[in-house]
């Protein structure tokens, strides 16, 4: 008997409405022979209102008290979920990430899973029980308990269903699949039948708010099936995230555009241009587990460059506060500036390994617009610029007409 791992994020489960239409969905699953783990986020909001608590206590909460308290989310909704399961007369139990148990390091808000005991799991779905896991948590080797960060649920349910060798992941959401980008942008954009994993890691980690990276990273490594759906329209096929490369010689150069608010530059002006430079820079920011996004060295002069990257905005201020008390003084930085208008813009596609041009048709389009852009970043399938916020819409909407991403 096959093994489906269905998660529902909060906008599906965000009332007891929306808990029954997504326990439904389940049971028209379990009903066709397979055996269901139901992966839950918190209902729609939760996690703002724990997160403003937390703050309303302590500002920059301590960490391994702030995942004690916003796990708390998703272990009510999975909760309801079997009580509403259990209410529809089926077999249900509920598990907190210690419970089941998922194994992470000790990076308290970030953390990582290491490893997946199944075996509770296995004896319930053996013995004809829904299983209903709260996502987004786990519990390190001391037995604390850890969050997987925003978006988290996602990786626990694709670590769920590569543990127990699933035929399927599926992702349920309030979108019917993955656009070509975000619809309340641009109307126009098109949904994809299915999506290239390459594609939709760049996606993914290029601001797409569809799948957290880390899930899509990990469906890579396990070759897990997904499929993103919406619980709002459960008969719609949705888009599947397949691993082959494409071959067809009419599918798009382009297959996406994404974007990202929730980016802060940081510039690092006058420092040494020598070796190991960049290491005395970024060491301590990865030593506080803040992920570094573009990084950008300039071309030495008079024995100075300028050192550039970008980081999420909600790490900005930790970010400054380690650059001017750790790094600043150390390696003689003249000064060090910030910008948290900016807004990251990603064209990406496979297609673009074989094709020339795309570059110069991105900067032409842009430039036509009278956008200007400050950083470049690329890779063999993504072309990423960093611009004003202000001009991101506007940039989007010229991009996705300029390579017929309204025609896919």
């Amino acid at each position: 008997m096959s093994i489906i791992v269905q998660k529902f994020g909060g906008t599906s489960v965000a009332n007891p409405e929306r808990i029954k239409a997504a326990a439904n969905i389940a049971i028209k699953t379990f009903n066709q022979g397979h055996q269901v783990v139901l992966v839950v986020s918190a209902m729609s909001g939760e996690t703002n209102k724990l997160i403003k608590l937390c703050d309303e206590m302590m500002p920059s909460p301590e960490l391994r008290e702030y995942d004690s308290i916003v796990s708390t989310g998703e272990q009510v909704t999975s909760g309801l979920m079997a009580l509403s399961l259990i209410n529809l007369g089926f077999k249900a139990k509920s598990y907190s990430g210690h419970q089941v148990k998922i194994e992470t390091d000790g990076a308290h808000s970030k953390a990582r899973i290491l490893n997946i005991e199944d075996t509770n799991l296995k004896k319930d779905l053996n013995n004809g029980f829904i299983a209903v896991v709260a996502g987004f948590q786990g519990i390190d080797k001391k037995g604390n308990i850890t969050t997987l960060g925003r978006g988290g649920s996602d990786t626990t349910a694709v670590a769920l269903a590569a543990a127990l060798k699933a035929e399927e992941c599926q992702i349920y959401t309030d979108v019917d699949g993955i656009y070509t980008t975000d619809p309340r942008v641009v109307p126009e954009a098109k949904k994809l039948k299915s999506i290239n994993f390459e594609e939709m890691l760049e996606m993914a980690s290029l601001g797409s708010k569809v799948l957290q990276t880390r899930s899509v990273e990990f469906a890579g490594k396990y070759k897990v099936k997904l499929r993103v759906l919406s619980s709002f329209s459960p008969n719609n096929e949705g888009t599947e995230i397949n691993f082959e490369e494409k071959k067809n010689m009419e599918d798009p150069i382009i297959s996406g555009i994404a974007f990202n608010r929730d980016e802060a530059e940081v510039n690092i002006l006058g420092v040494p241009d020598m070796p190991g430079i960049a290491y005395q820079i970024l060491g301590p920011i990865a030593e506080a587990n803040i992920d570094v996004d573009v990084i950008i060295q300039n071309l030495g002069q008079d024995g100075l460059t300028d050192f550039t990257f970008t980081v999420q905005k909600n790490d900005l201020k930790r970010t400054l506060k380690i650059l001017n008390e750790k790094v600043k003084d150390h390696i003689k930085a003249r000064e060090i500036k910030c910008d948290d208008e900016i807004a990251k813009l990603s064209i990406i596609g496979v297609g673009m390994k074989s094709h020339v041009g795309v570059a110069s048709k991105m900067f032409r389009t842009l430039a036509e617009e009278g956008l200007n852009i400050s950083t470049i970043s690329t890779s063999e399938i993504k072309i990423s610029v960093i611009l004003e916020e202000k001009s991101l819409d506007k940039a989007v909407k010229a991009l996705h007409k300029a390579f017929d991403l309204d025609k896919i």
